[in-house]
C-alpha cells in the first residue's frame, strides 16, 4: 500500500503542486496538509482519496509556488497619512529623513497594510487543481502497481516453496513410522518385556494415529491453493490473505507438534520462515 504521486496545476500567479503519499494501514486514514485547499472542497477530496486508494495512511499535500515577485499588498493610504501627521505634530519634525523613518514604522502598524493572503485556489482555478489531484492519485496507483507486481512474484513463489517442502515431509513419513516402531521395540527390550505381536501392532497403530498429519497436509494444501486463487482473482486481497496466512500457520505448527522426527522438524522450521516472510509482505498488499 506504500506509494507516491505528484502533479502540478497552473493557476494565476504561479503553480499548485499536489503530492500524495501512502503507507501501510488497515483502513483509510486520510490527512490533508494544506492551507490553500478550500474548505468547501476538502470533503469531496477526502471521499475521492478513500474511494480510489481504499486503504493506507494517506497524506495529501497541496502547496503554491509563485511565478516571480510577490504581488504588492494594498496600503490604507488615508490611515497612513493620518498616522504620519500625528507623529510629525508630536515630534515637531518634518524633514525628509525623519519622514522616511516614521513611514517605515507606520507601515508596521495594525490595519495600515492588508496582511490577508489572497485566495489562491478559486472556483475558476479549482477544475485545474482537481485534475492535478486525480493525476497524483493515478501516479500513486501506478507506483502501487509496480510494487504489487514485485510482491506478487515474491509471495506466490514462497507459497510454492511451502508446498514443495510439505512434499518433502511426505517423503519422510515412512521413515518416521519405522523410527517410531524401532524406538518402541528398543524400549520394550530394555524393559525385558515380551509383548504379544498383534497387541504390539495395535498399540503402534494407536500411537501413530496420535501423530498422523494427513488432515494437516490436506488443509494446508487447500489453504495454499486458496491463497493463490485469492491473490490472482481479488482486486483488493490484502485483508483476506491475512486470514489465510493465519490458517496456514496453524497447520504448519500442528505438523511440527506431531512431527516426532528431526528431519520433519527442520522442514517445519523452513516452512515457518517462508510463512513469516509472506506475512511481512502481505502487510503491503492492498
Amino acid at each position: 500500500m506504500t506509494g507516491y504521486g505528484k502533479a502540478v496545476a497552473a493557476v494565476d500567479g504561479g503553480k499548485v503542486t499536489v503530492e500524495i503519499r501512502s503507507l501501510n494501514a488497515k483502513s483509510a486514514d486520510i490527512s490533508v496538509k494544506s492551507q490553500i485547499l478550500p474548505k468547501e472542497h476538502e470533503m469531496s477530496v477526502r471521499k475521492k482519496l478513500s474511494e480510489r486508494l481504499l486503504r493506507g495512511t494517506i497524506d495529501l499535500y497541496v502547496n503554491f509556488e509563485a511565478d516571480g515577485a510577490e504581488v504588492a499588498r494594498p496600503v490604507n493610504t488615508e490611515l497612513a497619512k493620518a498616522y504620519l501627521r500625528q507623529m510629525e505634530d508630536a515630534l515637531g519634525a518634518n524633514d525628509p529623513a525623519t519622514r522616511a523613518t516614521l513611514m517605515a514604522s507606520i507601515l508596521r502598524l495594525p490595519d495600515v497594510v492588508d496582511t490577508k493572503k489572497a485566495e489562491i485556489i478559486t472556483e475558476a482555478t479549482w477544475p485545474a487543481v482537481e485534475k492535478a489531484i486525480d493525476e497524483a492519485i493515478d501516479a500513486l496507483d501506478a507506483f502501487r502497481s509496480r510494487e504489487g507486481a514485485v510482491l506478487h512474484k515474491d509471495v506466490t513463489s514462497r507459497v510454492h516453496t511451502i508446498l514443495s517442502l510439505y512434499d518433502e515431509v511426505e517423503s519422510l513419513e515412512g521413515e518416521r513410522i519405522a523410527t517410531v516402531k524401532e524406538r518402541l521395540q528398543k524400549n520394550l527390550q530394555d524393559l525385558a518385556a515380551q509383548p504379544d505381536p498383534s497387541r504390539f501392532e495395535q498399540e503402534l497403530i494407536f500411537y501413530l494415529e496420535k501423530y498422523d498429519i494427513n488432515e494437516e497436509k490436506v488443509r494446508l494444501r487447500q489453504h495454499c491453493r486458496y491463497f493463490l486463487e485469492t491473490i490472482e482473482g481479488d482486486p483488493a486481497p490484502g485483508k483476506k490473505l491475512g486470514f489465510i496466512i493465519q490458517e496456514m500457520g496453524r497447520e504448519i505448527n500442528t505438523t511440527g507438534s506431531k512431527a516426532n522426527h528431526a528431519g520433519i522438524q527442520k522442514l517445519v522450521v523452513r516452512m515457518k520462515d517462508e510463512l513469516e516472510k509472506i506475512r511481512e509482505q502481505s502487510l503491503n498488499i492492498l
